[in-house]
């Protein structure tokens, strides 16, 4: 990925800000109907359908198609939360944009945390500020509604993917409810297998995703 990254075209990162974001937004980014940001995106898109704790954590109606952008000496992300609707262009042909509610935001990181200082995505709440630097190959999926930043970069570059989920489910706590009960469930059936308990406590999460999905 990083090696198709490498021969993509870059441009200003304001591109896909908002009115107040763009203001606080310092970095690049691949056009988004770029070939080489839907081949990479498809890498993730299809990662991410064989992946059972993503599914868990989001519910996903829909995934954002993958952006991708990069963050070079002195560059930054002022403190923003994102747009509450984003709007997908298609790759080809006349066809209206589709319109995405954020629910959850995701960054994949694509660069080993020893090749860059800074860069860190700071994502605050009324706990305080969670700083976070994964290994390249690792993803965070928090809450659309967190307002955070991304620190300067102050050595090497910072690559990373980008993108939105749509949830079935747009009740924060429910998801939240939801994806707590499935790991106990998923817990359960490794210890004591499939018991009668078991199969009605899976019953029971699934007439919730029924009573609070929207799909």
């Amino acid at each position: 990925m990083r090696d198709l990254m490498a021969k993509a075209e870059w441009v200003d990162g304001r591109v896909t800000a908002g009115a107040q974001s763009g203001q606080a937004k310092h970095n690049l980014q691949i056009p988004e109907n770029s070939l080489e940001a839907r081949a990479l995106g498809d890498v993730i898109l299809t990662a991410l359908g064989r992946n059972e704790l993503f599914t868990s954590a989001s519910l996903a109606l829909r995934v954002f198609p993958p952006l991708f952008n990069r963050y070079d000496g002195g560059m930054n992300f002022g403190s923003h939360i994102d747009n509450a609707i984003r709007f997908a262009k298609p790759m080809v042909g006349n066809g209206g944009a589709v319109r995405f509610r954020t629910d959850m935001s995701a960054t994949l990181f694509l660069t080993d945390p020893a090749h860059y200082d800074g860069g860190e995505l700071v994502i605050e709440d009324t706990y305080g500020e969670h700083r976070v630097k994964l290994p390249a190959g690792d993803m965070i999926l928090y809450s659309a509604t967190s307002r955070h930043h991304v620190t300067p970069v102050t050595r090497g570059s910072r690559w990373s993917s980008f993108f939105w989920i749509q949830s079935m489910v747009r009740d924060e706590s429910a998801r939240l409810t939801l994806f707590e009960m499935d790991k106990a469930i998923q817990g359960l059936r490794r210890q004591v297998g499939d018991t009668a308990e078991v199969v009605s406590l899976t019953g029971l999460y699934h007439n919730l995703v029924r009573r609070w999905a929207d799909a």
